[in-house]
């Protein structure tokens, strides 16, 4: 069975109402989860757009909200200690009756780092950081006391109480890349793959990751995979013209990127084209589809995909 996600990027500039709104519209039509980014603000310019952190949020919607999953795609490791992060995941965990997925990446978006006083190693480091802080976490959630010794972080005796509602609790990486996916193939639950690609490299990532996993003796299966995609039911070009206006008008230039991996992917179009794309990444060997919507339009494609895409 296929799950399926509404994404929402929080740095678009969204007021906590609308996203209770979408919150409750997504579990109103039955869908499966809500995922969040993790971004600290838009950029250094936008000083009035809001830009909620994600773990805040997610807190705030497990008390509005009773059956939906909701997680993070994805958590920058960068951002927070993984230890404090642990402790907070699993808190949340309990708060919301076992309903967190946790989604963790390397970071990439400089522009952020600089502004809060992070620092931004090379993407190799970076990876490293997250690859520990993985280990950090698990040890954490699963044993009494937890000690570490790494080369970027450390524990003594530390005490994470209450343990997750769930065991095990769901561990998923995002990205792409090579080593990224062995990273995914030693210690993930489950993938998160970005946006933007075609079938051809969705396929290829697939069989990256199902030779990390043959490596190390893992069951590929063993691994949950989601895909990222930036979709919306339009019926005709005047309609998509007013789309595409409205997206930039609300994003800037950004917007030109994300119409088109969209359009390039079947997957901005009439119900039965848009069902057949999404019938493709399915087919690919993904379990779960997060979908992104147009800035805005959230919920009309919430009611739109429940009851002319998905019966397709």
């Amino acid at each position: 069975m296929t799950g399926i996600a509404i994404q929402i990027e929080p740095q678009w500039g969204f007021g906590f109402d609308e996203i209770a709104a979408i919150a409750a519209a997504t579990e109103g039509a039955g869908w499966d989860a809500l995922w969040v980014s993790d971004h600290i603000l838009w950029d250094t310019d936008s000083t009035d757009r809001n830009c909620f952190e994600a773990w805040t949020l997610l807190s705030a919607l497990a008390m509005t909200t009773s059956t939906l999953r909701l997680g993070t795609l994805v958590t920058c490791n960068s951002y927070r200690h993984p230890s404090l992060l642990a402790k907070a995941v699993a808190g949340l965990d309990v708060i919301s009756g076992g309903r967190i997925d946790f989604g963790l990446g390397a970071g990439w978006k400089e522009e952020e780092y600089r502004a809060y006083g992070y620092d931004f190693p090379g993407i190799g480091t970076r990876q490293r950081q997250m690859s520990e802080a993985i280990e950090v976490t698990r040890l954490l959630w699963t044993e009494p006391y937890a000690d570490f010794s790494g080369q970027h972080y450390r524990l003594e005796q530390a005490v994470c109480a209450p343990k997750p509602a769930q065991s095990p609790m769901p561990i998923w990486v995002g990205g792409h890349g090579d080593n990224l996916l062995r990273i995914v193939a030693e210690n993930a639950d489950g993938w998160n793959m970005v946006f933007g690609r075609s079938l051809e490299e969705l396929r290829d990532r697939h069989a990256v990751l199902d030779d990390h996993c043959a490596a190390i003796g893992r069951e590929p299966g063993s691994i949950r995979r989601s895909v990222f995609l930036f979709t919306a039911i339009v019926d005709d070009p005047t309609e998509l013209e007013a789309l595409e206006s409205d997206l930039g008008r609300r994003l800037g230039p950004v917007a030109d990127r994300f119409m088109a991996a969209g359009k390039a992917a079947g997957l901005i179009g009439p119900a039965d084209q848009v069902a057949t794309s999404l019938a493709a990444h399915v087919d690919l060997g993904f379990d779960q589809l997060h979908l992104l919507f147009p800035y805005g339009r959230e919920i009309e494609q919430i009611e739109q995909f429940a009851s002319e895409v998905f019966p397709l």
